[in-house]
Protein backbone atom coordinates (compact mmCIF):
# COMPACT_ATOMS: atom_id res chain seq x y z
CA UNK A 1 0.00 0.00 0.00
CA UNK A 2 2.86 2.38 0.76
CA UNK A 3 4.39 1.88 -2.68
CA UNK A 4 1.17 2.88 -4.42
CA UNK A 5 0.92 5.99 -2.25
CA UNK A 6 4.50 6.91 -3.16
CA UNK A 7 3.78 6.45 -6.88
CA UNK A 8 0.68 8.60 -6.57
CA UNK A 9 2.65 11.34 -4.83
CA UNK A 10 5.33 11.20 -7.52
CA UNK A 11 3.21 11.07 -10.67
CA UNK A 12 0.04 13.05 -9.97
CA UNK A 13 1.86 16.39 -9.58
CA UNK A 14 3.54 15.72 -12.91
CA UNK A 15 0.19 15.11 -14.60
CA UNK A 16 -1.50 18.21 -13.17
CA UNK A 17 0.01 20.68 -15.70
CA UNK A 18 -0.87 18.34 -18.56
CA UNK A 19 -4.43 18.04 -17.29
CA UNK A 20 -4.71 21.82 -16.99
CA UNK A 21 -3.42 22.24 -20.54
CA UNK A 22 -5.89 19.61 -21.72
CA UNK A 23 -8.76 21.48 -20.08
CA UNK A 24 -7.68 24.78 -21.65
CA UNK A 25 -7.41 23.24 -25.08
CA UNK A 26 -10.70 21.41 -24.73
CA UNK A 27 -12.44 24.57 -23.57
CA UNK A 28 -11.00 26.59 -26.46
CA UNK A 29 -11.84 24.07 -29.17
CA UNK A 30 -14.13 21.13 -29.53
CA UNK A 31 -11.47 18.82 -31.00
CA UNK A 32 -10.17 17.64 -27.64
CA UNK A 33 -6.53 17.82 -28.72
CA UNK A 34 -5.47 18.42 -25.13
CA UNK A 35 -6.92 15.09 -24.10
CA UNK A 36 -5.03 13.47 -26.95
CA UNK A 37 -1.76 14.88 -25.62
CA UNK A 38 -2.68 13.69 -22.14
CA UNK A 39 -3.49 10.20 -23.46
CA UNK A 40 -0.17 10.03 -25.30
CA UNK A 41 1.70 11.08 -22.16
CA UNK A 42 -0.10 8.48 -20.05
CA UNK A 43 0.59 5.77 -22.66
CA UNK A 44 4.32 6.48 -22.59
CA UNK A 45 4.48 6.87 -18.80
CA UNK A 46 2.55 3.70 -18.03
CA UNK A 47 4.41 1.54 -20.54
CA UNK A 48 7.78 2.84 -19.37
CA UNK A 49 6.89 2.18 -15.75
CA UNK A 50 5.71 -1.32 -16.64
CA UNK A 51 8.85 -2.01 -18.65
CA UNK A 52 11.01 -0.89 -15.75
CA UNK A 53 9.24 -3.24 -13.37
CA UNK A 54 9.49 -6.10 -15.87
CA UNK A 55 13.19 -5.53 -16.53
CA UNK A 56 13.86 -5.42 -12.79
CA UNK A 57 12.18 -8.77 -12.25
CA UNK A 58 13.53 -10.48 -15.36
CA UNK A 59 17.02 -8.98 -14.98
CA UNK A 60 17.51 -10.21 -11.44
CA UNK A 61 16.26 -13.69 -12.34
CA UNK A 62 18.48 -13.72 -15.43
CA UNK A 63 21.56 -12.78 -13.44
CA UNK A 64 20.84 -15.58 -11.00
CA UNK A 65 20.41 -18.08 -13.82
CA UNK A 66 23.59 -16.89 -15.58
CA UNK A 67 25.59 -17.24 -12.37
CA UNK A 68 24.60 -20.90 -12.16
CA UNK A 69 24.74 -21.73 -15.89
CA UNK A 70 26.73 -19.24 -18.01
CA UNK A 71 25.47 -20.80 -21.26
CA UNK A 72 22.01 -19.31 -20.56
CA UNK A 73 23.24 -15.75 -21.19
CA UNK A 74 21.80 -15.56 -24.71
CA UNK A 75 18.36 -16.71 -23.64
CA UNK A 76 18.37 -14.33 -20.69
CA UNK A 77 19.13 -11.37 -22.94
CA UNK A 78 16.20 -12.30 -25.17
CA UNK A 79 13.82 -12.16 -22.20
CA UNK A 80 15.21 -8.82 -21.07
CA UNK A 81 14.76 -7.48 -24.61
CA UNK A 82 11.14 -8.65 -24.62
CA UNK A 83 10.54 -6.82 -21.35
CA UNK A 84 12.06 -3.64 -22.78
CA UNK A 85 9.80 -3.96 -25.80
CA UNK A 86 6.86 -2.94 -23.62
CA UNK A 87 8.19 0.63 -23.53
CA UNK A 88 8.52 0.68 -27.30
CA UNK A 89 4.90 -0.43 -27.66
CA UNK A 90 3.82 2.49 -25.48
CA UNK A 91 5.82 4.89 -27.63
CA UNK A 92 4.21 3.52 -30.79
CA UNK A 93 0.74 3.92 -29.27
CA UNK A 94 1.58 7.50 -28.30
CA UNK A 95 2.75 8.27 -31.84
CA UNK A 96 -0.44 6.79 -33.24
CA UNK A 97 -2.51 8.98 -30.87
CA UNK A 98 -0.53 12.09 -31.83
CA UNK A 99 -0.92 11.31 -35.53
CA UNK A 100 -4.70 11.46 -35.14
CA UNK A 101 -4.63 15.00 -33.67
Amino acid sequence: MGCLRLLALLFFPLLAPAAAMAEETAAGSSSGAGLGYLAAAIAVAASTLGAGIAVAAVGSAAMGAISEKPELAGRALIFIGLAEGIAIYGLIVALMILAKL
